[in-house]
């Protein structure tokens, strides 16, 4: 900070004290809490080599997500979150991640996780705490395409080792994480790769613990929202890659899913039973 005018270090200072709230506060509020101008915050990132205050706090938020604590979480939210309209607030969030993951989705990462699935011996699905819900969904329809499926979730990471016991070459784990990423997922991940496995993570960016081990990256941002995680991104990736597999094995998922409707029709599964003790 030797270089930075008084009023730059006074905004420095209040960053590396405060971060947890910084990240989340406008220009304005920022200069009121460390008693310069504006302007003064908006130079401040232009100094840092932003191209001004909304690069630098976007930064500073991606830098900081998988370290807030759910107090802090809050905490930081309720200015954003008061005296307004909450519905729209969050919709208009979650549209705007899915927009994000349009655009920045990587399309040859995402033919080549197809490739991979398709290719696979066995296909592990891991994914704990929020993400354990992605991973269910997933698992779902997965195992209506493929016979091979495994869903592993548990918040114990010995669990987690157990279920990945015979995980070895020719095998692909899909590990999906998101701040603040779950150690026994990183674990996991971890093994399935010593053990020569091929990783696909769906994750939030490239400082994710899974982006190191992984040979495929699905890439959509996750929002944080008080102290909730919307995956409204990552669900909506997850529809994609689906539907592609099931385009890929068309035959196949045509033939699952006439068996499917016969079975359903016989056991009235979808009707009214015709057997009242039933």
């Amino acid at each position: 900070m030797d270089g930075f005018s008084k009023g730059q270090r006074q905004i420095g200072n209040y960053i590396v004290s405060h971060y947890d709230k910084a990240a989340f506060m406008t220009a304005s509020k920022l200069g009121s809490a460390v008693h310069v101008s504006e302007s003064t915050v908006v130079r401040f990132a232009a100094e840092l080599g932003y191209d001004g205050y909304p690069a630098m706090q976007k930064a500073l938020q991606e830098m900081i997500r998988s370290r807030l604590t759910s107090i802090q979480r809050i905490e930081a939210s309720n200015d954003r979150l008061s005296n307004t309209d909450l519905l729209s607030m969050v919709l208009q969030m979650d549209m705007e991640k899915i927009r994000t993951a349009i655009e920045e989705v990587s399309r040859p990462e995402f033919e080549k996780a197809l490739d991979m699935l398709m290719d696979a011996r066995k296909i592990y699905i891991l994914g704990v705490r929020s993400s354990a819900f992605l991973a269910g969904y997933l698992h779902f329809y997965l195992h209506l395409l493929f016979d091979n499926v495994t869903l592993v979730t548990s918040n114990s990471a010995g669990d987690i080792l157990e279920k990945m016991l015979r995980v070895g070459k020719g095998d692909v784990v899909l590990g999906i994480s998101f701040p603040r990423y779950s150690q026994s997922t990183v674990k996991g991940i971890r093994f399935a790769h010593d053990r020569g496995a091929s990783i696909i993570a769906i994750t939030d960016s490239s400082t994710s613990p899974l982006y190191r081990v992984a040979s495929a990256v699905l890439m959509a941002q996750s929002e944080m929202i008080s102290f909730v995680d919307s995956l409204v991104a990552p669900f909506s990736l997850l529809n994609a890659l689906i539907v592609a597999a099931g385009h890929r094995k068309n035959a196949d998922v045509s033939q699952v899913f006439n068996s499917l409707e016969q079975i359903w029709d016989e056991y009235g599964v979808f009707g009214e039973s015709d057997d009242d003790s039933v």
